[in-house]
């Protein structure tokens, strides 16, 4: 049975909350608003989480698993060795819609395919924020199946879901301000040159008054 906390009513947001890091402490699955969409999110060392993710989502094993953190400091014990641009563009655009791809730190006991990229973000979302605060980073994608349209309510979640989630998170619908509504830009910052994969929210331009030689999508 999935738990649904109301948090726009305030003490039901503070049951919410925690409850919501009790459950991804245990491994479980938790929905939870970005400045976007409704996302899922588990404890990003728990290998239950993760398969749960996986599940819920339809993904295979192979799939490298996005993470949240609350904060750049973070970086250091997550990725191995961020390169100077990598870090200049988490300290110029984060919080907010920037992906950034880096090299996960091998000796981390986690779910991440060998070799893959690790993509990180700090979210804006002021609840979300909260959470990873408390919790430290977590696995966090969008809650819905491989291919499907993104969640923009808890009853859309929940629908593309099933019953995998214990605790959801509701604040209303998202998606009403444009501003917020384009996915995240994505860096691939692994390598020398860094290289736009994705332009979203942040364009070329702005990312480039950060990082001058960041490479334009192939």
């Amino acid at each position: 049975m999935t738990l649904r906390f109301d948090c726009n009513d305030d003490a039901e947001r503070a049951r919410g909350i925690t409850a919501a890091i009790a459950a991804m402490k245990r491994g479980e699955l938790v929905v939870l608003p970005t400045e976007s969409v409704y996302a899922v999110a588990t404890d990003a060392f728990s290998a239950r989480g993760a398969r749960s993710v996986r599940e819920a989502k339809g993904q295979s094993t192979a799939t490298p698993l996005p993470i949240m953190i609350a904060s750049v400091t973070t970086i250091p014990g997550i990725a191995f060795n961020p390169s100077i641009a990598a870090m200049d563009l988490m300290q110029g655009f984060w919080p907010g819609a920037l992906t950034v791809l880096v090299t996960a730190q091998p000796s981390l006991a986690w779910e991440h395919p060998p070799g893959a990229p690790l993509a990180v973000r700090i979210p804006l979302h002021p609840l979300a924020l909260e959470i990873l605060r408390a919790t430290g980073p977590l696995i966090v994608t969008g809650a819905n199946a491989v291919g499907g349209s993104a969640a923009l309510t808890i009853d859309a979640a929940l629908e593309s879901l099933g019953d995998s989630a214990s605790i959801c998170l509701d604040v209303g619908p998202l998606g009403s301000d444009p501003t917020l509504a384009q996915p995240s830009s994505v860096v691939d910052a692994t390598g020398e040159v860094p290289i736009l994969l994705r332009e979203g929210a942040i364009t070329l331009e702005q990312l480039r008054s950060v990082v001058p030689n960041l490479a334009a999508p192939a």
